[in-house]
């Protein structure tokens, strides 16, 4: 029931009352009607032929599914910034700025971000703004320091370490796109990044009191020792480790330092200057007790490794030395140790992709506060920004909102023969039919445990543009004609709501009548499959026989014996009494049928024809019976709820209004047709059958003599039979 006196106009469709939305009046009360009343409560926002962009404006959670309330608030803002609520139902691509109402504050912002979204794309003396002028509001924002969402960018800043630390905070933590689609960082950003430059700072702290230990070549020189140590370590710790097995056995020296084949495999091929094949050889020869060379006959795919050890870690912490021995490598882990195991209590941050200095730069800058500071002043703009964004969701509800009024509160379109719906993404041709309820589909297997529910003969397709190599999924459902060439596998041609076509396969089927007609036919049809199928197995067994008894007699003749002739197979007893009784039983049969043929003739034409319409009906009933329950149920909403609708009616497709979603092939108005075909296959001769049928009826008839008394004297039967037959002798009561 309706919360205020607004007088609402239903209509009758598919079964069940559907609110008009005729009027402005009736979008702008649309709040005020009972949600009970509406056709859906909520829809996806993907899938549907409508302004995509609209459909986001409307999802203001972004969750992907417009609901009732968030279709009433963009009604709601239309229909307050229009001068008439009825220009929603022109569904025009113009808005005239004289359209929008200007009375109020926020009237007048929009009217005012109106004209400078047409100043801007070239067309300042416009009278109207369409939906192309809004299509892309970037340009608008383009080379503006700030402009209302909050985000800041590097053209935001004035000086060049503010920028440089916007890039270093969309390094470490990513960027946002402003309006303008330039990378940028939001308040809360800038927050989290200095949060963990003061975790970064009290973790540094402990080198102002341990600088000797921590940090014994500086910060930068410390980080490249400890750097050129660890890119190196395991090379020269497996070194040290040969050289003590050498130590403990020479014999294992050759082995050690690889084998001799090992260098022709790697030396047939052509070689870079790193050496790489050799990586994983040893850093040099290995010998009992024996240092390693920094430089000269080294593994030449570490010789840079091992110079950068020498000139970053060696030099600067052990002096200058050309070979390294064990006791040097592990005085040199020593002096490192405490720097190391001081880094591995540092805490995982995001800014660690900077470097230690880089961000004690960033601690004593303090530019949080200017950062901050650049966030404000972007705000301040905002209402003048968010007035951009009003015009372009004005623009747009003004074009389609009344569009999706009509197919959310109820199904005007769907049910009205005219314009598709908005859910229906196409034509699907196959079968000489075309079916126009097709649905776009993710997942066949789940959409179908729903959508089998609808009492509908769905056909789900694949569909390919081998051009472009696009991919799709739809579900089609065939209303009106028949299933017998419905397969899994026929192809077809599929129509978008564009034009283009796709190639099409059914690739699933579920099954369900389809028409009053098929259901009729069905059973006399399986009849016919049935005793296909049972005469071409009976016929493939037969075959097999034959061959399987020609093998046997081909075997038999190879390899019998020409003095001894086989013996004549005798007729088993049993035998012959079966075949008595299969005789006897087929002679009964055809003695019942032809007694019944009789009887049912003997009593004239009109009750012979009931007879035989009574058994057609007795036969085909109990199927038209199930179809028709079925029919009546056949409803459209399992299938949208399997593609995330939330209907809220019994949307009934009815054998009538089915018909019109599916096109059977006809012949156009005026056409002539030729039926001769000269491979037409050779058909039963029915009309030949039929006349000779009505000709022995009517001899028949006429020999019992029911035809005398419409025949003359001459032609009567008795005397025909006068003439033939010996006359019967006359009655005492004829002679009188």
């Amino acid at each position: 029931m309706a919360k205020t006196g607004h007088r609402w106009k239903f209509f009758r469709a598919g079964g069940f009352d559907q609110v008009k939305l005729e009027t402005g009046e009736d979008l702008a009360h649309i709040a005020e009607l009972d949600q009970k009343l509406w056709v859906a409560l909520a829809c996806p926002t993907k899938g549907l032929e409508i302004d995509q962009r609209m459909i986001d404006l409307i999802d203001t959670d972004k969750d992907g599914r417009i609901r009732a309330p968030e279709l009433i608030t963009a009604v709601k803002f239309a229909c307050t910034h229009l001068k008439r609520s009825g220009d929603l139902l022109k569904g025009s691509r113009e808005l005239p700025l004289s359209s929008i109402d200007d009375t109020t504050d926020l009237g007048k912002t929009l009217v005012t971000a109106a004209r400078r979204i047409l100043s801007v794309v070239g067309q300042p003396d416009a009278t109207s703004i369409s939906v192309d002028g809004v299509s892309d509001l970037t340009h608008i924002f383009a080379n503006t320091p700030f402009n209302g969402d909050g985000v800041i960018t590097e053209l935001s800043a004035s000086d060049d370490a503010a920028r440089a630390l916007i890039r270093d905070i969309v390094a470490c933590f990513g960027g946002e796109a402003d309006r303008s689609g330039q990378p940028g960082v939001r308040q809360e950003t800038i927050d989290a990044f200095f949060a963990e430059v003061d975790i970064h700072g009290v973790w540094f702290a402990k080198t102002e009191t341990h600088a000797a230990t921590l940090l014994p070549l500086g910060l930068e020189g410390t980080e490249a020792a400890v750097a050129a140590v660890k890119a190196i370590r395991a090379k020269i710790d497996d070194y040290f480790g040969r050289c003590r097995l050498a130590a403990y056995d020479p014999r294992t020296v050759t082995a050690l330092n690889r084998r001799e084949d090992e260098y022709l495999v790697i030396a047939a091929d052509d070689m870079t200057i790193t050496a790489d094949e050799v990586a994983g050889f040893p850093l040099a020869q290995v010998g009992a007790g024996r240092p390693l060379p920094l430089s000269g006959p080294v593994n030449p795919a570490h010789a840079a490794a091992l110079d950068a050890l020498r000139k970053q870690a060696v030099q600067p912490l052990l002096g200058d030395r050309p070979l390294l021995s064990e006791a040097d490598w592990i005085a040199l882990g020593a002096k490192l140790a405490a720097h190391e195991a001081w880094l591995a209590e540092k805490p995982p941050l995001k800014i660690d992709t900077l470097t230690t200095a880089r961000i004690a730069e960033i601690r004593k800058t303090g530019l949080w506060r200017a950062l901050t500071d650049l966030v404000s002043k972007d705000k301040a703009v905002e209402a003048e920004a968010t007035s951009l964004d009003s015009v372009e969701r004005l623009v747009r509800y003004h074009h389609q909102l009344a569009l999706l009024c009509t197919n959310f509160v109820n199904f005007r379109d769907f049910y009205d023969g005219g314009a598709p719906a908005v859910f229906q993404v196409g034509t699907l041709y196959l079968d000489q039919r075309s079916c126009g309820l097709c649905l776009p589909v993710d997942d066949s297997a789940r959409h179908g445990a729903m959508a089998g529910l609808a009492g509908a003969y769905l056909a789900y397709c694949d569909c390919v543009r081998l051009a472009t190599n696009e991919k799709r999924q739809i579900v089609a459902a065939f209303t009106n004609g028949d299933s017998d060439n419905l397969m899994v596998g026929r192809n077809g041609i599929f129509y978008d709501r564009q034009g283009q076509d796709w190639d099409a396969t059914i690739t699933k089927i579920i099954e369900n009548p389809i028409s009053i007609r098929e259901a009729f036919w069905s059973p006399y049809k399986k009849f016919v499959r049935f005793l296909e199928q049972h005469v071409a197995k009976r016929a493939a067994t037969a075959e097999s026989e034959s061959h399987s008894m020609l093998e046997q007699t081909a075997a038999t003749t190879v390899h019998v014996d020409k003095a001894k002739p086989p013996e004549p197979k005798k007729m088993d007893v049993g035998t012959v009494a079966a075949l008595g009784v299969a005789v006897g039983a087929i002679g009964a049969f055809i003695t019942a049928l032809v007694g019944y043929a009789t009887g049912i003739i003997k009593l004239g034409v009109l009750p012979t024809l009931g007879a035989i319409l009574g058994v057609f009906l007795l036969i085909s009933t109990p199927s038209v019976i199930l179809a028709f329950i079925k029919l009546r149920k056949r409803n459209l909403g399992p299938i949208l709820d399997a593609n995330g609708w939330a209907v809220n009616a019994r949307a009934k497709i009815n054998v009538p209004f089915g018909a019109t979603l599916t096109g059977v092939a006809k012949l156009p108005p005026g056409s002539r047709r030729d039926t001769s075909d000269r491979y037409a296959e050779q058909g039963v001769p029915w009309k030949r059958l039929l006349f000779l049928f009505l000709l022995l009826y009517g001899g028949w008839r006429w020999y019992k003599g029911s035809l005398d008394r419409f025949l003359p004297e001459p032609a009567r039967a008795h005397t025909v039979l006068g003439d033939w037959f010996p006359a019967e002798p006359l009655s005492p009561a004829d002679k009188k």
